[in-house]
């Protein structure tokens, strides 16, 4: 005995009539055109979809470039700057005390010519610290015609100095740009270490 009446029958009868439709032209290229507008639809959809991931990948990918390009920059010029230290305590303590020492006279110098220059034919008094007298006499009798009394004042700081020609006074401070300059360091390398 068969069981092929328990089993369904896929075969298809295709001279059944229910089962055969004609479509003329006209319908065939309404099936057509549908056809081809949802594949190009989905098609275009695919590569949109497509094309927002590679834009997101490219994007994140660029975010984290810079961001380890920004961290980089910033490490190495922490490092740098770091580095830097013990060059700018050798300036600091070496180098411009030296050129300030120098340089004090040339102030001096210039300070009275632009004073002399306002107050014409009045006595001139230049108070320093003691110690720069000897310095300071030759060249103020080489640079000025007129008299300038020279006092020596030990209270008065290294790098300082008080002019007065006649009613005008004014003070010279090398030693305040020093300490300055030594602040403006010292602020950089702590904000450098902050940062590392």
């Amino acid at each position: 005995m068969s069981i092929a009446h328990l089993l369904e029958d896929f075969e298809i009868n295709l001279m059944d009539p229910g089962l055969v439709r004609l479509i003329d032209e006209d319908g065939l290229e309404e099936i057509r055109l549908t056809a081809f507008e949802k594949g190009y639809s989905a098609g275009w959809d695919d590569a949109v979809q497509a094309r927002t991931e590679d834009n997101g990948r490219v994007t994140a990918a660029l975010a984290r470039n810079l961001e380890d390009l920004s961290f980089t920059y910033n490490e190495a010029l922490t490092q740098m700057s770091l580095s830097l230290e013990p060059m700018f305590e050798s300036l600091m303590t070496t180098v411009l005390p030296g050129t300030m020492d120098k340089s004090f006279t040339h102030h001096i110098v210039e300070q009275l010519k632009s004073m002399a220059r306002e107050q014409v034919a009045q006595p001139a008094l230049l108070i320093v610290p003691s110690g720069v007298g000897a310095v300071l006499k030759p060249v103020l009798d080489q640079e000025f015609s007129f008299p300038v009394q020279l006092v020596e004042e030990a209270s008065l700081p290294d790098g300082q100095a008080c002019l007065r020609i006649g009613a005008q006074e004014r003070d010279v401070d090398c030693s305040s740009i020093l300490v300055s300059i030594s602040e403006a360091m010292e602020s950089f390398l702590y904000q450098a270490k902050e940062v590392s």
